[in-house]
């Protein structure tokens, strides 16, 4: 029989009317499938839920023997219904037995029914569980009865993920949708975060799922649509968008959807089977992440977060809710969950809440993971799907230093977790007890610990931590967090500020290192093929001299009567150095002309960090006042291995002998030319990376403040003068790295230095 358009409506009313009585979730889980199988007319309609073991247990039945409900299942991938779950997909059969999936279930009597329609049950995608009719005639259902069958599986994927169907399970079972999950995703910020979900995008709740008046819901619809094509239509022709290259392709790929005829019709054709315009966004969104999550084309995968995007406009458009209305509300122990967030945008949240983050994209150079390790908030990045996997308020617990997440873990995790943070705890309380102690070997040699920094929240952990000082002091931090460029009044007040908090300790402040990656919002950019290597840092303010002349001025201002330190980031040849001091003496003349207050002192340092500066360290070392190394880029350059690419990310080794060797070259001529060193990369922070750098030569540091604790620890345990011999020794033979890491493990094991 072919259903007719008032059929699907009359189905969801009736629906609503039996989630509305007061009767217990196997009553009406009962009532549900007696409905749907009399306005089907079939003679069967199952509800098969998904257990977390990944077996589809039969909950309910009108038309199979009862005495199988819970008791009868399918794994995922067996039979019709574990094939509909597999491939996220309906089925539809004129006769199920001549299936080649088709698996004989005898205590469910149903090989005398012959057609078949199954539909999943989806919920953002994920599926849920398996709805199906069955007759005994050889019949293909209309496509009109599957739209009616995936409408009505909404309904049922509500009740299940309001938990109404938790306590039907049987002893020792759960549903898949609370199923502990546990991703891998990659490392951003050491830590452990225990705590609860809050999404940086909550998903817009749908709650009116059914319609009492179709055509109004039309209508709403082609407002909401008209209204999302204005603001994409808005975007791409802004002056800052026209030429983005990358950000315009990301645009234009929202606009094809936007403008897709076939999406707003299925839309349309969903309202018409008698959801709410709303409940019909969310149908299409979750029929679609299901099939574009089984794609293996990467580009069609992509493309799932462009589409996702655009629904949730959509949604927020028809409700008529700002995005981020509800970011304010935080538990105390918040994991923030995100697919990307600016660095601005995590800086609004109660920081004395967040216990972590976890985003689906970012990497170790993001601005938002550079914020967050300014903050010293445990990260990971690269958590495939994590957004569509987690619910507001569900358990989570994240390990920064491993890069997994644990979505609604288990007892023996969550208690294993709880050890571990109490571990760090007590270690937290050692290191704070050498707080004020100088960092100095066994052996009598002193070494500088100093921390690096790059926001004034970050300035309390100066004290907190022991440092001596601030070795690295990010400034575009404080252009990255702007939505507008910062004036000269505003840099020379932040930069009085740090100097202020940090009273007679010393502090270095890095000059912009913007372009390639690190992308103001309110510069216009272009597209570079390889930004790590194009127009970026110091390149990028010798071309452009008048914002590093407006910097330069801000920190002469801000050091009045005070020394400053002013280094300079990817030097790649010595006349940039001297191009740039050029530019600052002509500063401090415009200061001592206008009768202002000078630094008692200005020193200019270069970063080394490009490899060709290596072959120039004698004429650089006449130049400079100070060298510091930043061996994040200087390593990553040598080896030709993006460190946020996980493919080559295993070659990014600290311990790699030609490296360490670079590294040794730089110290002995920075030793020869009288000239102080600092190393302010990652490195730094790791024990054995201090223990090496230390046996090279360096006897100043920076690090995260997180780290000074565990590397003084390190130090003061420390004989330098047997593990210089050592080390030496290896950079010199040409044995493996390995023997190498192995001779520094075996040496701190025998010396008792804890690394």
């Amino acid at each position: 029989m072919r259903g007719s358009l008032a059929g699907p409506r009359v189905l969801l009313r009736r629906l609503r009317e039996i989630m509305a009585e007061p009767i217990s979730a196997q009553d009406r889980l009962d009532k549900i499938v007696a409905q749907i199988a009399a306005n089907m007319v079939a003679e069967v309609c199952s509800v098969y839920v998904l257990r977390s073991d990944e077996v589809l247990e039969l909950y309910a039945t009108e038309g199979l023997n009862r005495s199988a409900v819970h008791k009868a299942g399918l794994r995922v991938g067996q039979g019709l219904v574990g094939l509909i779950a597999a491939d996220a997909r309906p089925l539809n059969l004129p006769d199920a037995q001549s299936h080649p999936a088709f698996a004989y279930l005898p205590e469910t009597g149903e090989e005398i029914y012959h057609s078949f329609l199954g539909v999943p049950i989806l919920r953002a995608g994920r599926t849920l569980g398996v709805l199906v009719v069955q007759n005994r005639s050889h019949r293909t259902y209309f496509d009109e009865e599957v739209e009616a069958l995936q409408t009505t599986a909404m309904v049922l994927a509500e009740m299940l993920a309001v938990g109404e169907l938790e306590g039907l399970a049987r002893p020792g079972t759960s549903l898949d949708l609370k199923r502990p999950i546990t991703l891998k995703g990659v490392p951003l910020c050491e830590g452990i975060g225990l705590g609860h979900v809050v999404l940086h995008e909550p998903r817009v709740v749908v709650t009116a799922l059914i319609a009492e008046d179709s055509e109004r819901e039309i209508r709403r619809l082609e407002a909401a649509i008209a209204s999302l094509r204005l603001s994409v239509d808005d975007m791409l022709s802004r002056d800052d968008i026209a030429l983005a290259g990358e950000h315009r392709d990301i645009l234009e790929a929202y606009r094809m959807f936007a403008y897709d005829r076939g999406w707003v019709r299925r839309m349309e054709e969903a309202i018409g089977n008698g959801l709410s315009a709303e409940a019909a966004v969310e149908k299409v969104q979750s029929d679609t992440r299901a099939r574009l999550q089984r794609q293996t084309d990467p580009y069609l995968r992509e493309r799932l977060h462009d589409f996702d995007d655009l629904a949730n406009r959509l949604l927020r458009e028809l409700i008529g809710k700002e995005a981020g209305g509800e970011r304010r509300q935080m538990r105390k122990d918040s994991i923030l969950v995100a697919r990307n967030m600016g660095a601005a945008e995590l800086l609004d949240y109660d920081r004395d809440h967040l216990r972590g983050l976890v985003l689906e994209e970012g990497g170790p150079t993001s601005h938002v993971t550079i914020v967050a390790r300014a903050l010293g908030i445990a990260t990971i990045g690269r958590a495939e799907n994590v957004v569509s996997l987690v619910e507001n308020g569900d358990a989570i617990i994240i390990d920064g230093d491993t890069g997994e997440a644990h979505l609604r873990p288990p007892v023996d995790v969550e208690a294993a977790y709880a050890e571990k943070v109490r571990f760090r705890a007590r270690r937290q309380a050692q290191y704070r007890l050498l707080r004020d102690k100088q960092a100095v070997t066994r052996d009598g040699v002193e070494v500088r610990l100093l921390m690096n920094a790059g926001l004034m929240v970050d300035l309390p952990h100066l004290t907190e931590s022991g440092a001596e000082g601030i070795g690295l002091f990010r400034t575009e931090l404080q252009f990255m967090v702007a939505s507008t460029m910062p004036r000269m009044k505003d840099q020379r007040a932040f930069y009085a500020s740090v100097l202020d908090a940090a009273g007679d300790r010393p502090v270095t402040f890095r000059t912009l290192d913007i372009g390639g990656d690190k992308v103001l919002p309110y510069m216009r950019t272009f597209t570079e093929e390889n930004p790590a290597l194009g127009w970026r840092a110091i390149r990028l303010g010798l071309d452009r001299p008048g914002l590093l002349r407006m910097q330069l001025r801000a920190l002469l201002g801000a050091a009045a009567g005070r020394e400053l330190r002013v280094m300079l980031p990817m030097v790649t040849e010595v006349d940039e150095l001297r191009r740039a001091r050029a530019l600052l003496d002509r500063e401090i003349e415009h200061l001592r002309r206008h009768g202002h207050e000078e630094p008692t002192r200005v020193l200019l340092g270069s970063m080394v960090e490009v490899p060709q500066l290596l072959f120039q360290l004698d004429e650089l070392m006449a130049e400079t006042d100070f060298v510091s190394v930043g061996s994040n880029d200087l390593l990553q350059f040598m080896t030709a291995s993006d460190r946020g690419n996980t493919n080559v990310a295993g070659r990014f080794d600290i311990l790699s002998r030609p490296f360490l060797r670079a590294l040794r070259l730089v110290a002995r001529a920075a030793d020869k030319a009288g000239k102080p060193i600092t190393l302010c990369g990652e490195m730094a922070g790791r024990p054995i990376g201090a223990m090496v750098l230390a046996a090279l030569g360096y006897r100043s540091l920076s690090m995260s403040p997180a780290s000074v604790g565990p590397v003084k620890q390190m130090l003061l345990a420390l004989d330098l003068g047997r593990l210089k011999t050592r080390v030496d020794a290896a950079l010199d033979s040409h044995e493996g790295d390995d023997v190498l890491r192995g001779a520094l493990a075996a040496f701190a094991e025998t010396e008792g230095v804890p690394l």
